[in-house]
């Protein structure tokens, strides 16, 4: 078992536990703002078809006051109302290619800003050491290069835009109603506060009990997921039933959800037409009246309903659109979060270049090493172990000895808190990580396979690699035989992490990848357990080709894998408690004694 299982108990965790709230302003947009400046072109493009919709917007009811004016009444003239139509027709025309135009910027700017964020995030996170990801959920990362980003899409290909747009309506067209009616303008402008307070009132607990609803409709997601995927446990214990129960409890409790988030919108619904269409109707009877005295036009009265309908839906659309760049804010500030974040391992400044051609020695001098979420327990304490090149070393011990950790740093994927560990006679924390991860080869527990084809699984050893390479080493690790029968041999999809193979085959796969890296140092972490007899034979056959001429760790807890090893290391809690060959510690009678007794002794039996 790998000795770097996760800690609930994060220490530094990028991640807000439920209760914390975050910042409510909009400064984390500044960071998708800067994104949008790489293209000055496209953002100018869309600012000015938001100028022209926005203005055709308002042209309307002007046209249509013209045409009442001009074309109804005992005075009215045909002729003239027809040009007023023909004008209408136009500004109808304007606003449809100006709306199409700034759709297509906006929504362009929305999807280049998301992925270039994507792109810097992903780049970053590459960087970052594995302790990182100790800390921090990979699942809530994956949710926030999902989620998070959709959230930005909508508010640079949206949200902004709307809310540019609403502004330019909401002060352009209560500037024409003091034109067209002072009066009745400042009737209108008692009425605003009347529809934009319950919306921000409702807006708010709508939105609330919505983030609840969205949680309950994700558990029963992550229901389903965990259920259909151990369904075999499940129909194997008859808890069919069980099971059933739970999923009727999650849905009624999403339900009863749904049903508050309906009610409000109901109610708020109900209000707001109550507002909104009373305030209108208390307007035009105040402005009829008005006409029949003769003191406005009946053109202007009607002007005066479009545009005022249009200024309130403007001001009510602003506080929509409040609420969702805050929640865009929100998301922006979880993903500066990853940019900023700062790798743990990182090569130094002037890093010294290690030796050439490689010789393949390993030092661990007296190390002393705490995993970041159990900074309580060492992983290993005062540890020293000169390995030599070409040397084999079976490091073998209880779960939980420390022997994974020498792996972890050895990679440097984690630094000690004390002690030096080498690499051909240079510190790691000197070197290029890079360059001390190109001189190692791993084979882990299980194979790790890609959603991809088999060619590019065996190449992830060596990009590079020709064709005559790859066959060379699927050959070595005894996976030329199934490969070629795969239906379109190298370029077979092998579905996610290699489903479509056997965990012999996936071993094999894993094997020949470590050939094509062709490394000085070898490390295998207990790379046959899991198998059958036949594929533990196959795999051993290839592991006897993979570590020729190569210095090579393995962590066994079979200790009949490795009595051959030149040396064998025995750990426990993390200490360094006997080393020798298989014959010397068998009759030193210490620990590996006892653990060779438990298992040949069972074995004879």
């Amino acid at each position: 078992m790998d000795e770097t299982g996760s800690n609930p108990k994060q220490k530094r965790g990028l991640f807000r536990r439920k209760g914390e709230r975050e910042k409510r302003d909009l400064r984390p947009l500044a960071m998708v703002f800067g994104a949008m400046r790489k293209y000055p072109g496209h953002v100018a493009l869309a600012l000015v078809a938001l100028l022209i919709t926005a203005a055709a917007t308002l042209a309307i009811p002007a046209g249509f006051k013209m045409v009442i004016d001009s074309g109804f009444g005992a005075d009215g003239d045909p002729g003239e109302m027809e040009r007023w139509f023909r004008y209408l027709l136009m500004i109808v025309c304007v606003l449809a290619a100006g709306t199409a135009m700034r759709f297509y910027f906006v929504s362009w700017l929305g999807e280049r800003v998301v992925a270039d964020v994507r792109m810097r995030v992903q780049e970053n996170l590459l960087r970052l050491a594995p302790g990182f990801y100790e800390e921090n959920s990979p699942k809530e990362i994956s949710s926030r290069m999902t989620s998070d980003t959709a959230l930005i899409e909508t508010t640079v290909g949206s949200t902004v835009s709307v809310a540019l747009r609403n502004t330019l309506v909401a002060i352009g067209g209560t500037i024409y109603l003091f034109f067209l009616v002072p009066s009745l303008t400042m009737g209108m402008l008692l009425i605003i506060p009347a529809i934009v307070v319950p919306i921000t009132l409702f807006g708010r607990r709508l939105r609330k009990v919505s983030r609840t609803s969205q949680d309950r409709v994700a558990d029963i997601g992550a229901m389903v997921t965990e259920v259909l995927s151990a369904m075999k446990i499940v129909q194997g214990f008859n808890q069919e039933s069980r099971e059933q129960g739970r999923f009727r409890e999650a849905v009624e409790r999403t339900f009863t959800v749904a049903k508050r988030r309906i009610i409000i919108r109901a109610a708020f619904t109900a209000i707001i037409i109550f507002v909104v269409f009373g305030g209108i109707t208390m307007l035009v009877w105040t402005g009829a009246e008005a006409v029949n005295e003769g003191t406005i036009s009946g053109g202007t009265i009607a002007a005066f309903v479009l545009t005022a309908g249009l200024v309130a839906g403007a001001f009510g659309a602003l506080t929509e659109v409040y609420g969702d760049l805050l929640r865009a804010s929100g998301a922006a500030s979880r993903l500066s979060e990853l940019l900023t974040e700062q790798p743990g391992i990182a090569a130094p400044e002037n890093p010294m270049a290690l030796p050439s051609p490689p010789r393949g020695s390993l030092s661990f001098r007296n190390v002393t090493f705490h995993y970041p979420t159990r900074t309580e327990t060492p992983a290993l304490v005062d540890f020293t172990l000169e390995v030599e090149p070409g040397e084999t070393v079976a490091i073998v011990g209880p779960s939980g000895g420390g022997k994974s950790t020498i792996f972890q740093l050895a990679e440097r994927f984690y630094d000690p808190q004390s002690g030096t560990i080498r690499l051909d006679g240079i510190p790691l924390t000197k070197a290029d990580p890079a360059e001390v991860r190109g001189r190692i080869a791993f084979v882990p527990q299980e194979g790790v396979l890609f959603s991809a084809s088999a060619r590019d699984n065996l190449r992830y050893g060596n990009w590079d690699a020709s064709e005559e390479q790859i066959w060379a080493a699927a050959r070595a690790a005894n996976a030329a035989e199934f490969l070629e029968r795969l239906p379109r041999g190298l370029d077979t999809y092998l579905g996610e992490n290699g489903t479509q193979l056997s965990g012999g085959q996936r071993q094999r796969i894993a094997i020949a990848r470590a050939l094509l890296r062709d490394a000085p140092i070898l490390l295998l972490d207990e790379a046959t357990s899991a198998l059958d007899a036949e594929s533990e034979r196959l795999v051993q056959d290839a592991l006897d080709h993979l570590m020729e001429d190569r210095t090579t760790l393995v962590i066994a807890h079979r200790l009949a894998t490795v009595r051959a090893a030149d040396r064998i290391v025995v750990m426990e809690e993390g200490r360094l408690v006997e080393q020798g060959t298989h014959d010397q510690l068998a009759a030193n009678g210490g620990l590996y004694a006892r653990l060779a007794q438990l298992q040949f002794g069972h074995e004879t039996a």
